[in-house]
């Protein structure tokens, strides 16, 4: 027994090397990162302007690659069917919890195919008019709804989208009747916004932020829980006499499933290191962008009620798998 000491302890060695989850010196090359979405957008954006930080910590590269389609459903099966060695991991955004309910048949599950490492930043979303539109508030808005069923439009940023699903929320809280009108991206709907092509849009008030400076565009209210220290005198829609109306638009990270625990903390690690350092915190700022730092078991459990609260959401509205 003396004599197999040794080798049981060199084979305990061995094993500890081999196991990812026991992989100290992680990561050994280059990370690739994908982003589900064409460039240029909030989570491409997000990404370019978090990951070189993390990176330099990591002593490794950080590859974005932009997989856009199907909603962020080609991006999302690529990280889904990665190995679960820390080396293919995802920039996913809000739609991650309402594609269950809008896909027909999605090649992954949202919530069983992913290991969540952490959100990084949250957005609350706002209702914007264009400047001509008659209602100021949103109580002139919904009397004008109200008296017009079925007459005025809302763009969105694409069917499944964020900025669809606040409109459908406002719809069904308030019994008012608008034609959701989605665009290939938030971009189109915005320009038609300025157009007066639509009435309303449901967005970011950092978004829109240069048109309203411009006088081109006014936010009504936005749905978060206080008023935003960037605009102190925009009300929520509770103060404005819509209760319950909470939405924003959150970003993270995550990579398949059954990651190792070591490099999932790792990982949260590092990201939240980035957010939190001075000069990235001040860019989120300027364009009004909250930090949003949590664990990944928080994130786990925000994803699920998430993805029930949409749930709910899109059958009470009555929209369709596609």
């Amino acid at each position: 027994m003396r004599n197999l000491l040794p080798l049981l302890a060199g084979f305990a060695v061995c094993a500890q090397l081999a196991s990812p989850a026991g992989a100290q010196d992680y990561p050994t090359k280059p990370i690739r990162l994908i982003i589900p979405y064409s460039p240029g957008g909030a989570s491409d954006n997000i990404a370019r302007l978090v990951m070189p930080r993390v990176s330099e910590a990591l002593g490794q590269p950080i590859v974005l690659e932009n997989r856009p389609g199907a909603s962020g459903a080609i991006g999302r099966d690529l990280v889904a069917k990665a190995a679960p060695d820390g080396y293919t991991l995802l920039s996913t955004d809000a739609p991650h919890a309402i594609n269950p309910h809008m896909v027909r048949s999605l090649p992954f599950d949202s919530l069983r195919d992913f290991s969540m490492i952490t959100t990084t930043v949250t957005s609350p979303m706002g209702m914007v008019v264009h400047a001509n539109f008659p209602a100021k508030t949103v109580e002139e808005f919904l009397k004008l709804a109200k008296a017009q069923p079925g007459k005025l439009n809302f763009g969105s940023g694409g069917t499944g989208a964020i900025t669809q699903m606040t409109g459908e929320l406002l719809k069904l809280t308030t019994g008012i009747n608008i034609v959701h009108v989605p665009y290939k991206s938030f971009g189109y709907a915005m320009t038609d916004l300025l157009g007066e092509q639509v009435q309303v849009v449901f967005t970011s008030p950092a978004t829109a932020s240069s048109h309203v400076k411009a006088g081109k565009v006014r936010v009504l209210a936005v749905a978060a829980t206080k008023r935003l220290a960037a605009f102190p005198d925009l009300p929520t829609f509770e103060e404005a006499g819509v209760p319950g109306l909470v939405v924003a638009n959150w970003f993270g990270i995550m990579g398949p499933a059954k990651l190792p625990p070591r490099i999932v903390q790792r990982m949260n690690t590092e990201i939240h290191k980035a957010v939190r350092s001075r000069d990235i915190a001040e860019r989120f700022a300027a364009i009004n962008m909250e930090p949003m730092l949590i664990t990944p078991q928080e994130f786990q459990s925000m994803l699920e009620a998430e993805t029930v609260r949409w749930g709910k959401v899109i059958k009470a509205a009555g929209i369709q798998p596609e």
